[in-house]
């Protein structure tokens, strides 16, 4: 019988891919996190305060930190193998133990999209979910106009499992919520042959 997660965060894993490395967010990535946090086009559809000053982004990298320290979530910033910028972030949060099933969240700088930047980043950090962290699944929260960030989920065999009309208020409106989910069994299958796991097609 299984008895939840058993996380270990340390030392923190670092990921690397064909052009990228993901490692751990410091205080030193505090003016490119500013950068990511305060762009309207990258928050445009992300329902969190946009940074005023680099002091946000010190206080939102405290959060990161303080949340893979409770191990609640853990988050990789996002760098060019040749070069130390952090271009994005992604990782997992609300992590819960007892039913092995995390978020996975992510942003990229408007720079880089178009390039397969995140998709080449997200294999990796579901890998190390599913096969290092023991997940059994993974949730992605979407806003139903970010067609780019669901085409991604799909790519990556993400399902959709609900649309949730005026879920969420932020700023003075109410805003709708498409969530999809991914199996651990559908995570290695060729993309775009996972099944639902309701209805099994």
């Amino acid at each position: 019988m299984r008895n939840g997660l058993n996380l270990n965060f340390h030392p923190f894993p670092i990921l690397y891919t064909e052009r990228l490395v993901l490692k751990s967010i410091t205080k030193n990535d505090a003016n490119n996190i500013f950068m990511l946090r305060s762009d309207k086009k990258i928050m445009q559809f992300i329902s969190r305060p946009m940074a005023a000053s680099v002091h946000d982004a010190l206080e939102y990298i405290n959060k990161i930190q303080e949340s893979l320290m409770s191990k609640y979530g853990i988050t990789w910033a996002i760098s060019l193998r040749n070069d130390n910028n952090v271009i994005g972030t992604i990782g997992f949060w609300r992590i819960e133990n007892e039913h092995y099933r995390a978020e996975i969240g992510y942003r990229l700088s408007k720079d880089f999209h178009g390039k397969g930047i995140m998709h080449e980043a997200m294999q990796p950090v579901l890998n190390y979910g599913f096969h290092v962290m023991k997940l059994h699944s993974v949730e992605a929260d979407a806003d139903p106009n970010n067609i780019a960030s669901i085409k991604l989920l799909e790519k990556n065999n993400f399902v959709r499992e609900a649309y949730l009309k005026e879920n969420y208020y932020f700023n003075g409106k109410f805003f709708d919520t498409v969530i999809y989910s991914l199996l651990v069994q559908n995570f290695n299958q060729p993309i775009g042959q996972s099944k639902h796991p309701a209805t099994g097609k």
